[in-house]
């Protein structure tokens, strides 16, 4: 399963984006590297810049620059960012959306990308309570009461995001109703319900969030007469996804 998706300023769709495997690695700069990579024409961007390396669950960034600083900051956090310093190898990111803007004080497309790392792994419980079979102080002889599933869950969302939000406010309707086919809100529907949550939320900002849940869950072509939001409701409601515990975020509280 691909664990990081690259998606160039101007991506028209996922055909024009780069997904990584744990393990590989993708390259970009101002020319195109050796073998394929993301070429970035801003006349700032170094021509060989760096790499991403796909890494589990998360990713790494190597700046080949020699003078020049990256920023990767969490476009859904309240203004979190990490420095990658000229030279600096194999950064890792703890961010599941990221923007990597690679030029000081430049925001025109083309000197940055996108980087979403959508696989979560977890811990899978097993008889009884305790530390990970690698933490420190674990014995030899002792029993781990924790294993690690390596293999990542199969619909991941993380309910502190605002994904999980938008997808909340989208099964609202059937949740109150107990009616799988309650309609659909549309999107300034959708962005007046969370503004009390959600103070500078935009339509453009569901659009993008609605986008994301469609690649992160996987889903393919609606059936005809169908709209992506109503194939979410459908699936997150099929699958227990969202639940009516899970309101409660609607009015400030996320769980």
């Amino acid at each position: 399963m691909f664990s990081v998706i690259i998606v160039p300023d101007g991506c028209r769709g996922p055909e024009e984006q780069y997904r990584l495997e744990p393990g590989h690695t993708l390259r970009f700069g101002r020319t195109a590297p050796a073998g394929g990579g993301l070429t970035l024409s801003h006349p700032a961007v170094a021509c060989a810049a760096g790499e991403i390396t796909a890494t589990g669950a998360f990713w790494t960034l190597t700046n080949f620059s020699p003078d020049q600083t990256y920023i990767v900051e969490n476009p859904q956090g309240a203004g979190e960012h990490i420095r990658v310093a000229p030279g600096r190898a194999d950064a890792p990111v703890p961010f599941e959306f990221a923007r990597v803007r690679l030029c000081a004080e430049e925001s025109r497309p083309g000197c940055g990308f996108d980087v979403l790392a959508p696989r979560h792994d977890y811990l899978a419980a097993g008889s009884g309570t305790g530390p990970p079979a690698s933490a420190p102080g674990t014995g030899a002889g002792e029993t781990a009461d924790w294993l690690f599933d390596p293999f990542p869950r199969p619909y991941p969302l993380d309910h502190t995001c605002r994904y999980f939000l938008v997808l909340t406010a989208l099964c609202e309707p059937a949740l109150h109703s107990g009616d799988p086919a309650a309609p659909v809100p549309d999107l300034t529907e959708l962005a007046d319900r969370l503004r009390p949550v959600w103070p500078k939320v935009t339509v453009a900002d569901i659009a993008w969030n609605i986008d994301y849940l469609r690649l992160k869950l996987r889903l393919h072509t609606p059936d005809r007469g169908r709209s992506v939001r109503e194939s979410l409701v459908r699936f997150a409601l099929r699958f227990d996804l969202v639940h009516e515990g899970h309101l409660t975020a609607l009015g400030g509280q996320l769980v």
